[in-house]
């Protein structure tokens, strides 16, 4: 079913309608073709979706009604990736990829060896297409969130930035054995968030994790291969997607053995 996200002002609540206006317009008539009757789903980007039927399709607004709510695909933590940047187009596939995978929020932080420097006007288009590609992942993996791109960070800010997180790692080579890791994961419940800070290609100076453990992070390792820094990070995010939905299915299976389920 095709995916569309609206602006809260955009919902009439009182007239269960949605008005759909912008570029998707014209995906809706010229791309997709479709036609009133339709179903499509429908989110404001930040905590509901709808599943909606098409009215009216005008040349500059989209009409939908609201049928019901649709239920949410969000994991039950906020994760936070901490991306060091890395050179050419590899941060579009990072961000693309970590949508798909549930990630709350990216923050692109500059390290010690970050290579790409980015001036003010660059940075911007940067992190505006960015937002444009997390948007169209959110749509494409079904999320009921549109997760944001913050502007760059230096170090020293993301650091700061994550001060509040519950949860706190840095995959870094020279950390040894899984046990800190497994148990890092582990400690991640329902309601908590989660950062995981990554470094550029070439990894961190020992500066800079020592640091980060300074600010709370726990050095985890990722196993017995170094991981590039597109890789470690989706690794990362697929070990706790699993982790936290094993355990809300686990949960559901507890609650109904015991008769708070469903029958």
């Amino acid at each position: 079913m095709y995916h569309f996200f609206v602006k809260q002002e955009q919902i009439d609540s009182s007239a269960a309608t949605i008005a759909i206006v912008g570029p998707d317009v014209n995906h809706i008539r010229n791309v997709l073709r479709m036609k009133p009757g339709e179903e499509i789903l429908v989110g404001n980007g930040t905590d509901t979706d709808y599943l909606c039927r098409i009215e009216q399709i005008a040349p500059d607004q989209v009409t939908a009604r609201i049928v019901s709510r649709a239920e949410s695909t969000e994991l039950p933590a906020r994760i936070y990736l901490f991306q060091g940047l890395p050179k050419s187009d590899k941060m579009e596939l990072i961000i693309q990829k970590a949508v798909e995978l549930g990630v709350y929020q990216v923050v692109p932080v500059n390290t010690l060896r970050t290579v790409v420097k980015l001036d003010a006007k660059k940075e911007e288009a940067r992190v505006r297409r960015w937002n444009a590609i997390a948007e169209s992942a959110a749509k494409q993996s079904g999320r009921v969130l549109v997760p944001e791109v913050t502007p760059v960070m230096d170090f020293g800010r993301a650091l700061a930035y994550a001060a509040d997180i519950d949860v706190k790692m840095i995959p870094y080579e020279n950390a040894r054995g899984m046990e800190t890791a497994v148990q890092a994961v582990r400690a991640v419940r329902p309601g908590m968030s989660v950062g995981v800070l990554i470094g550029p290609e070439g990894g961190f100076e020992r500066a800079e994790v020592e640091g980060a453990c300074n600010a709370g992070f726990t050095p985890i390792s990722l196993g017995r291969r170094i991981l590039r820094t597109e890789t470690a990070g989706l690794a990362v995010l697929s070990v706790l997607m699993y982790h936290l939905e094993a355990d809300s299915a686990l949960d559901t299976t507890r609650s109904t053995a015991h008769g708070f389920g469903e029958p």
